[in-house]
C-alpha cells in the first residue's frame, strides 16, 4: 500500500500503548480509519478515546469480531507485540499488508533520517546524534525506540529536516520501505531470543536496517564485532567503521585515550575522551558512531566535537545520582541485558555494591559475572531470574550475594552493605517486567530512595 492510498481505508493498530495512540493520531491526521485492537479485555476505553482525541477510532479490547478483522485494508503493529502469530498469519494470508510504527510514520515523514540499531548503546548515541544534528542545524527530531513514537513526530517534519531514530529489533521486522540515509548497527550481542527465537534471526533483523539502503547511503559499523565485521562485506551501503581496539585505515579509531579520523591510512586526531562527560569505553564506541553518523550528513568535524563536550550521559545509562554517607549511586538501569550490565561494571572506577535480576528474556549470565573481576562486593538480587543468576555466579565462585524480595529491600541492603568510597551500581541485566512496567520505572525508583536516603 502506498501513502496516496490511505485515505479512507480502515487501518487495524494492534496495540494500545504509546506507538499504539500516536499511530492511530497519524493515520487520522491523513484521513484513514483507525481502528484501535488490544488483547487487554481490561483496557480503559474512555482514557484511550481522550488519548486519541480529537481523532475519533473504532476500539476494540480482549477479541476482535470477525468482520472487522475482515474488513481491514492495513494492520499497524506496536513493537511489543510478537508478529509470529496466528493472528498477524490471518492477514498475510490474505495479502493485507502489515506495518510497524516506524513504517508508518516513514511513510509520511519528509526530510533526511538516520536509522540506529544496536543490542546495546542505542539510546546514547541517539540522543547524541540529535543532539549535533540539532546544535547545527537548528532543530532535530530524535523518534523512535528512545521513548518519543516517529509517528507523532513525522506530519512536523519538512524536507529540510533530519530525523534521528532509534530503531529496536522489533520495529525492524516490521519495516518494509524504511530507508535511512544514514544508518548504524553498533553491536550484536544475544537478547531478546525468547522473541526471535535464535540468534541467526536477531542477527538478521538488525542487518535489516540496511536493506533498502544502496551505495550512496552510509551505514556505520563496528569493527569489533565480529557479526559486523563479517556483515560489511556484503553491507548494501558505503561502511564507516569504528574501532576501540584496531588502528583503522578508514574509520574512527581509538589509542591512548584520543580518537582519530583516518582516510587511506592518513590519521587526525579529533578529541581527547577525557573531554567528554561520558563515562567508559563503551561511550567512547557510542561517540564514535555519532561522530562518523553526523560526518555523513555534512556536519564539520569541528562542530561535532563542540557537541560532543557538552553531552550529558542519558538518564537510567551509568547515571549519576548522588553521594549519600560517601558511597556514590549510579542508575544504570538501561543495563537491561548482560552485555549493557557489563559496560556499567567497567564503567565503574571502585568498588562496587551491585543490583541485578529482573525478567527473565532467557540469557545466559556467565560473562556479566565474570566481568566482576574483584569490582563487586555484593551482588544484591531481586525478581524472576535471581536464583538463577545466584546459581550461576556460585559457579563463578561468587558467593557473595543476597537475595531479596523487594526492591526497597534491595535499596536497604546496598545502602547497609556500601563503604564510603565505593559505589552502588543498579545495572540489573534483566529487563525490569514483573516488578516495573519498564526501565524508566525501575530508574526513577531507584532515584527516589537515593533521594530519600540523602534527606535522612
Amino acid at each position: 500500500m502506498e501513502r496516496n492510498e490511505i485515505k479512507d481505508k480502515k487501518v487495524i493498530v494492534m496495540g494500545a500503548g504509546k506507538s499504539g495512540v500516536a499511530a492511530a493520531k497519524l493515520l487520522g491526521g491523513v484521513g484513514a480509519c483507525p481502528i484501535i485492537y488490544d488483547e487487554n479485555e481490561n483496557l480503559d476505553k474512555e482514557a484511550l478515546v481522550a488519548k486519541v482525541s480529537p481523532v475519533v477510532c473504532e476500539i476494540y479490547a480482549g477479541a476482535l469480531p470477525e468482520e472487522v478483522k475482515a474488513g481491514a485494508d492495513l494492520l499497524v503493529m506496536s513493537p511489543g507485540i510478537p508478529v509470529d502469530t496466528e493472528f498477524v498469519d490471518s492477514f498475510k494470508n490474505r495479502g493485507i499488508p502489515v506495518w510497524g510504527e516506524i513504517e508508518l510514520a516513514y511513510q509520511f515523514a519528509k526530510g533526511r533520517v538516520v536509522g540506529i540499531t544496536g543490542t546495546n548503546g542505542k539510546t546514547t548515541t541517539t540522543a547524541l546524534t540529535g543532539k549535533i544534528v540539532a546544535d547545527y542545524y537548528g532543530k532535530s527530531f530524535v523518534v523512535g525506540n528512545i521513548g518519543d513514537p516517529y509517528t507523532d513526530a513525522a506530519l512536523d517534519t519538512t524536507d529540510k529536516d533530519v530525523t534521528v531514530a532509534e530503531i529496536s529489533s522489533f520495529q525492524l521486522e516490521t519495516a518494509v520501505d524504511f530507508h535511512p540515509e544514514v544508518s548504524a548497527i553498533l553491536n550484536i550481542t544475544p537478547d531478546h531470543l525468547n522473541r526471535h527465537h535464535t540468534m541467526e534471526n536477531y542477527v538478521a533483523c538488525k542487518q535489516d536496517v540496511t536493506k533498502n539502503q544502496t551505495k550512496n547511503d552510509v551505514c556505520v559499523l563496528n569493527y569489533e564485532d565480529s557479526y559486523l565485521n563479517a556483515f560489511g562485506a556484503s553491507c548494501p551501503a558505503r561502511v564507516v567503521w569504528f574501532s576501540s581496539k584496531t588502528t583503522l585505515k578508514n574509520g574512527f579509531y581509538l589509542v591512548d585515550d584520543v580518537i582519530y579520523r583516518a582516510t587511506e591510512g592518513t590519521s587526525v586526531a579529533i578529541m581527547n575522551i577525557h573531554e567528554m562527560k561520558l563515562l567508559g569505553t563503551h561511550n567512547v564506541e557510542n561517540v564514535m558512531a555519532a561522530m562518523a553518523m553526523t560526518e555523513a550528513l555534512g556536519i564539520p568535524m569541528e562542530n561535532i566535537v563542540a557537541s560532543v563536550k557538552e553531552f550529558n550521559a542519558v538518564e537510567h545509562r551509568i547515571e549519576y545520582v548522588a553521594t549519600v554517607d560517601g558511597v556514590d549511586y549510579y542508575n544504570d538501569s538501561k543495563g537491561t541485558n548482560p552485555d549493557a550490565a557489563i559496560k556499567g561494571i567497567q564503567a565503574m572506577n571502585r568498588k562496587t555494591v551491585l543490583i541485578g535480576g529482573g525478567y527473565d528474556k532467557q540469557n545466559t549470565y556467565d560473562e556479566w559475572i565474570e566481568s566482576f573481576d574483584g569490582k563487586v562486593t555484593y551482588l544484591v538480587l531481586i525478581g524472576q531470574t535471581k536464583e538463577k543468576i545466584k546459581e550461576c555466579a556460585n559457579k563463578h565462585g561468587f558467593n557473595n550475594v543476597i537475595l531479596c524480595e523487594t526492591f526497597e529491600e534491595a535499596m536497604n541492603v546496598c545502602r547497609e552493605k556500601a563503604e564510603p568510597g565505593q559505589a552502588v551500581l543498579l545495572s540489573p541485566a534483566c529487563a525490569s517486567w514483573g516488578m516495573f512496567p519498564n526501565y524508566e520505572v525501575r530508574g526513577k525508583d531507584f532515584k527516589r530512595i537515593v533521594h530519600e536516603f540523602e534527606a535522612k
